[in-house]
């Protein structure tokens, strides 16, 4: 679906360009995720055609759809969102942070600004217009490692908005606008339950029924009125709501590992169709090692997740913590033990002993180096 608005970041693009000019760690991970594809963008990718379907159900209908910075600053994604200075979601552990100021976009709700500070939206918005917005695309959080989660994903979302004094919009509207894509993607049975939100209250999850399994498909709400004030207009009021696309994807076609769907192998891209059950082309063995490390109690292990993901890239499965503990006489103070499993697995190939040996033996230098880890062997 193409954008009707696009917005252009001066920030962006100098930050981006200085990116290009450093060379360090985390310079070089972020400029490794920017330049992944959007998969929900490229067709024949199932999350193009998951935001086909939602993008022309009628509830959607003559909605603006906009496309945003993937860097944006700190002080729209969070402050105006209800997540000030202190929230969880706003830690290093949780958010890529490109500079002080400027953070990869971990959640789509931030396009709400960016669509209410169009010239063309301002205009329509003095006119005292019904306004919706259709934005999807990238996003960016650190996360766990299995088969389930990657710390680049894509999200969709959308939002209506009204002013006061035209109509007030109710939990019932927005509950009828998911039940019209529940019934149109995935033309799946679904249920209701309330949640909580920063940005809308009240709030619901929505399961969706796939494949006989209740799946968590998206979260909504009613937009509060604190956040719309945040943004200028508290004599607006509306619904929004936002879900990802892997996860519907992966119930949609029960796939196994969520690196399918970045795959190049064409017996994986012809099967990449929403619902049809994927069968495996040839399920490679895994091969499990160890690591066990001492280290300072301010470990914080989703860094280490990702200095795993930049060494074995797509090789890594699956890294469970399998043990953690202290023992000061044994390690001193302020000292913990990790061991940490870790299944490399390739989605094209046998792994050899000798292609494993030499991954894990760079984890653990890097685990020596960088975290000032004291590889334990037994």
């Amino acid at each position: 679906m193409d954008e009707n608005i696009v917005i252009k970041s001066t920030d962006e693009v100098k930050l981006k360009e200085a990116l290009e000019s450093r060379t360090d760690q985390e310079a070089t991970r972020l400029k490794r995720f920017l330049s992944l594809p959007d998969l929900a963008r490229t067709p024949g990718s199932p999350l193009h055609e998951i935001v086909r379907r939602a993008s022309s159900v009628k509830s959607l209908e003559d909605f603006d759809v906009i496309k945003i910075p993937e860097i944006v600053p700190t002080d729209i994604l969070f402050d105006l969102f209800n997540m000030p200075p202190g929230h969880p979601a706003r830690s290093t552990s949780d958010t890529y942070y490109v500079d002080e100021t400027h953070v990869l976009r971990t959640h789509d709700t931030v396009f709400w600004y960016y669509y209410l500070n169009s010239p063309e939206i301002k205009e329509r918005i003095k006119k005292r217009e019904t306004l919706g917005a259709i934005c999807y695309g990238k996003v960016y959080r650190k996360d766990e490692i299995d088969r389930t989660h990657m710390n680049v994903f894509h999200q969709f979302g959308a939002w209506l908005i009204a002013p006061d004094e035209k109509k007030i919009i109710t939990p019932d509207d927005l509950k009828a606008a998911l039940s019209d894509i529940a019934t149109n993607v995935f033309k799946a049975n679904f249920r209701f339950y309330d949640h909580q939100f920063p940005y809308t209250d009240p709030s619901y999850e929505m399961e969706a029924e796939i494949n006989g399994k209740w799946i968590e498909m998206l979260g909504s709400g009613i937009v509060r009125k604190s956040v719309l004030s945040n943004m200028g207009l508290p004599d607006y009021n509306g619904w929004a709501f936002g879900f990802g696309l892997e996860r519907l994807a992966i119930a949609s076609m029960e796939l196994p590992d969520i690196r399918l769907l970045w795959s190049e192998d064409e017996r994986v891209k012809k099967q990449l169709v929403l619902g049809s059950k994927f069968k495996e082309v040839s399920k490679f063995p895994p091969v499990v090692r160890d690591i066990s490390f001492v280290v300072s109690e301010d470990f914080v292990v989703n860094d280490y997740f990702d200095t795993i993901r930049d060494l074995g890239r797509e090789l890594i499965e699956q890294v469970e913590l399998s043990d953690k503990y202290e023992n000061k006489e044994k390690f001193g103070e302020g000292k913990l033990s990790y061991t940490f499993r870790i299944t490399y697995r390739s989605l094209d190939k046998t792994l050899t002993n000798e292609e494993v040996n030499k991954l894990h033996a760079e984890i653990e230098a890097r685990t020596e180096e960088e975290f000032k880890g004291e590889i334990r062997r037994v």
